[in-house]
């Protein structure tokens, strides 16, 4: 059985969340109607997996979350609003610890409820499956296990980060100009501090374009990239018109749409289209590594597949190092979900398997 905790103040969201995961039989649940009731079936229930609320009365969700992380870390599945201000929130959740999110429900909540509910149960199982770093704020859990740690240092107090203030760029950032190479990231559950811990460590004057695939809602893709944008030395945008593709650059796709690589008149663009139904999850990271193919040499990419519960991106990226081209995949030691990379190593598609914090080092040896 998997112990699910389901924090919410809606007695509705609660008694549907109940029946939707009680219906499956696999489940044992027990409920929260705030933060302090939270962290109390917290230590008494001992959760595998805990769905929690980001807006409640008293302690919010992520002031609970800042909690469960330092006292007894367990597999978060935020329950968020599909607003911009939902969006910065749960990634700043994300940040925290947070494994993945889901929207909440909205107008006739039952009727979307019945829409929604296979995604949810799909998303949680993945999260109690979900392998959380030892080292995950490891420090804030000593320091607050000795007494050293306040409220405010623990994050408790923290207010979501709006506008991340951006890190010094190590250089100018290149002019635009005909990439070299390109690329192409495929990333989903875990992605948003995935996507930090790799970009985060390029320099600003990386050589080649980088396009990023994150399974994501099309309200979540533009904070993301905003966030990205302030955390490290490249630059980050989303990809919501056809933009030319340029050193120094990374190009989120934008949700709820696929990212595709296209030729025009002035030379390779990167562009939102819309998606296809044959592609079960968008941005579709299979759709992206196949419009490169077919317009660029397979030497002249590189193909990145992190944490994220499926297999988009495995079978294209195979066919891209069958082809001359080269593979890196997140080894199972770091994935939050050793999903999609997981079948990228099976399917023998794999160049070479790193940890998480490897993976920078790995594409900076393999692009020139």
């Amino acid at each position: 059985m998997i112990r699910l905790l389901v924090v919410d103040d809606s007695a509705l969201m609660r008694r549907l969340l109940g029946g939707v995961f009680g219906a499956e039989g696999d489940f044992e649940v027990a409920f929260a109607r705030n933060g302090d009731e939270a962290l109390a079936e917290h230590a008494r229930f001992r959760p595998d997996v805990i769905t929690l609320d980001v807006n409640m009365p008293g302690l919010d969700g992520l002031a609970c979350l800042d909690r469960i992380m330092l006292d007894r870390p367990t597999p978060v599945v935020m329950v968020s609003s599909l607003t911009a201000d939902g969006a910065e929130v749960t990634l700043d959740a994300m940040g925290r610890g947070a494994v993945d999110f889901v929207a909440k429900p909205g107008g006739a909540v039952s009727l979307e409820m019945d829409r929604l509910g296979p995604l949810i149960v799909q998303k949680v199982r993945a999260a109690a499956r979900a392998r959380l770093r030892p080292t995950l704020r490891l420090a804030e859990r000593i320091r607050a296990r000795t007494g050293s740690l306040d409220g405010a240092s623990a994050g408790l107090a923290r207010k979501p980060t709006r506008t991340p203030a951006p890190s010094p760029r190590s250089a100018p950032l290149p002019a635009p100009g005909p990439p070299e190479g390109i690329v192409l990231v495929g990333t989903s559950t875990g992605g948003p501090p995935a996507l930090d811990a790799l970009l985060s460590r390029l320099p600003a004057d990386f050589p080649w374009p980088i396009v990023v695939a994150q399974h994501m809602p099309g309200s979540f893709t533009g904070p993301l990239a905003r966030r990205l944008d302030g955390l490290c030395a490249l630059n980050v945008q989303e990809a919501s018109r056809p933009m030319s593709l340029a050193p120094g650059n990374v190009y989120v796709g934008k949700g709820d749409a696929d990212v595709t690589i296209a030729r025009r008149w002035s030379g390779l663009v990167v562009q939102p289209v819309p998606a296809r139904a044959d592609y079960p999850w968008h941005p579709s990271v299979d759709r992206l590594v196949a419009s490169a193919l077919d317009l660029v040499e397979p030497n002249r990419l590189v193909g990145v597949l992190m944490t994220g519960m499926g297999r988009d991106g495995a079978e294209t990226m195979s066919a891209l190092r069958a082809r001359g081209g080269r593979t890196i995949a997140e080894s199972e030691e770091t994935a939050v979900v050793w999903g999609m990379p997981g079948e990228l190593v099976r399917t023998g598609g794999a160049s070479v398997v790193v940890a998480l914090e490897d993976i920078a080092d790995a594409l900076l040896e393999m692009v020139p």
